[in-house]
């Protein structure tokens, strides 16, 4: 259920967002990737050990510099960090014991950065425009 429910909401929050027009300013997708790495630093925070809550800054702020980068040089990093998340999501599990952290959340956010990530790059594929531009996603 909870890669069912994060399907719908990532097709809600990034359909919303073309149709809105919040998705032509280029802030838009790296501002999702960087909330959504930090969510994990939340769940430290809320229930493990300060070593845990170090590795979940740490991986983060990994996260949150491809995003920067993205922004500033290709913004097909931004993609790459929002699909690259979902698989952390995959491997959060095996990698890092994060008691804060909810039973069904590795599969939402999975589920939901898998989709954010591959919108985001169907939607640069269509751009027909280089991905280093200002307002890559801006219609003309």
């Amino acid at each position: 259920m909870e890669y069912l429910i994060g399907v719908l909401l990532a097709l809600a929050v990034v359909g919303s967002a073309a149709a809105i027009g919040f998705d032509r300013g280029r802030a838009f997708y790296p501002t999702v990737s960087i909330v959504v790495a930090s969510y994990y630093v939340l769940f430290a925070v809320m229930g493990a050990s300060p070593r845990t809550l170090g590795v979940e800054i740490a991986a983060a702020s990994g996260f949150s510099l491809l995003a920067v980068l993205g922004f500033k040089k290709n913004f097909w990093l931004v993609a790459v960090a929002l699909a690259g998340h979902g698989v952390f999501d995959l491997l959060h599990p095996l990698l890092i014991e994060n008691p804060g952290v909810p039973r069904w959340w590795p599969g939402f956010c999975l589920a939901f950065d898998g989709i954010a990530g591959a919108w985001l790059a169907l939607r640069l594929m269509s751009a027909g425009r280089t991905s280093t531009q200002p307002g890559v996603l801006a219609k003309p």
